[in-house]
């Protein structure tokens, strides 16, 4: 990447602004193409019936929706916060139909205003079953409003907080839909997502994963650059150190967020034997690790899932400069001997800290474990439902 992407922050480190030409993003694209061409292109994904019909189904949905404007929502309560801004889900009044508006508080000329969302127009053609529908975005009182498809499970980090930690088995079924996400993306549309971590990994009570909050919009990251402290701690050794980097640097980020969900904490600096005791003292995933060394399948026990006791409170949190320094200088994150299975944990240690070493995106999607998890038959949506308490008449 070109220094003129590149971005400096109040800690000296260099923060690359999220698209540019280099991605191939036509910025000319001011407005969502007509659902007979977005359904040409279905035709063209690497997806099931159910999902096709699924895609189809919203895109007709968002063509009845239409322009949007502040005055057809009605709030229904707030979904949670970050990246300098916040989620509500809402009511879309005009169609009873419930979305999620994401608001972000911005000050800025006019100019860079219609920027941005002429830039976030280009996720009307982002449609995948691996991607959050986006419905539209528009500015309204100082703020830029992004409207997305509800997904009533929530993010994996809330997720994360309730189950304590996430079974290997359901973090494969994760791992698969991230990947595909990533590889339709770059091949589609020629972008990286930049911001891969658990908060921007949404489920819901059908089971389906997706990936939301990817940078397709340079100006808006731009206007937000103060708001980034957080998300660098899932950026890759090479983005942080102002290198060029690629969709690789979205593979590091995957692999830190794995480990995170598997151990139940963020994985840097990795535990202390203590805390790795604490964390797999009662360790209530040997029947799912066990059935996947055996080689059994959860068909016909799909509901037989166990929540792990939440983590212990691990070191005290590390200041965002010896986060970083670690990030680069260290070793990478890997996961625990002998907690989980051996494709697993060779699945993680593929993710080198040099990217000329780290696997890329073919690489995993053709490893073991991804095709393991592939193949198994687990109800997302059911241990969904349980994690969240949600109704599962509320599955459609």
């Amino acid at each position: 990447m070109s220094k003129t992407h590149m971005k400096k922050n109040k800690f000296n480190l260099t923060l690359p602004s999220p698209a540019g030409d280099q991605d191939g993003i036509d910025k000319s694209n001011t407005g969502p193409a007509t659902i007979e061409a977005l359904q040409l292109k279905l035709k063209e994904l690497d997806i099931d019936d159910t999902q096709r019909e699924r895609l189809e189904q919203f895109l007709s949905q968002r063509q009845k929706v239409g322009e949007l404007c502040a005055d057809v929502f009605e709030k229904m309560g707030e979904l949670g916060a970050g990246n300098g801004g916040v989620v509500w889900k809402v009511l879309h009044k005009p169609m009873c139909l419930i979305m999620a508006r994401k608001l972000i508080h911005l000050e800025v000329k006019p100019a860079v205003r219609n920027q941005i969302i002429r830039e976030l127009k280009v996720l009307h053609e982002c449609n995948s079953p691996y991607i959050v529908g986006f419905y539209g975005a528009f500015y309204s009182d100082g703020e830029i409003s992004i409207c997305m498809e509800y997904m009533d499970g929530g993010s994996l980090d809330l997720i994360l907080k309730k189950a304590g930690r996430i079974p290997e088995q359901i973090l494969g079924k994760i791992t698969v839909n991230v990947l595909k996400g990533l590889s339709y993306l770059r091949e589609k549309h020629q972008i990286m997502h930049r911001d891969v971590k658990p908060s921007n990994i949404l489920v819901n009570s059908r089971g389906e994963i997706k990936m939301c909050d990817f940078g397709v919009s340079g100006q808006l990251i731009d206007s937000m650059a103060n708001s980034f402290v957080g998300t660098r701690s899932y950026m890759s050794p090479e983005r942080l150190q102002g290198t060029h980097y690629s969709v690789l640097s979205d593979i590091w980020s995957m692999g830190l967020s794995l480990v995170e969900m598997a151990i139940g904490r963020y994985p840097i600096p990795p535990p202390e034997p203590k805390d790795l005791a604490s964390i797999f003292g009662d360790d209530s995933m040997k029947e799912h690790l066990d059935a996947s060394q055996s080689g059994r399948a959860l068909k016909g026990n799909r509901n037989s899932f166990n929540f792990p006791h939440p983590p212990s409170e691990g070191p005290r949190p590390m200041a965002i400069f010896e986060l970083l320094d670690y990030i680069v200088n260290e070793p990478p994150p890997t996961l625990p001997k002998g907690k989980f299975s051996e494709d697993f944990v060779d699945f993680v240690d593929s993710l080198k800290k040099t990217p000329s070493d780290r696997a890329d995106l073919q690489s995993l999607v053709n490893h073991q474990f991804v095709k393991r998890s592939e193949n198994e038959d687990i109800d997302i949506g059911d241990w969904v439902c349980k994690v969240m308490n949600i109704k599962p008449e509320s599955r459609s």
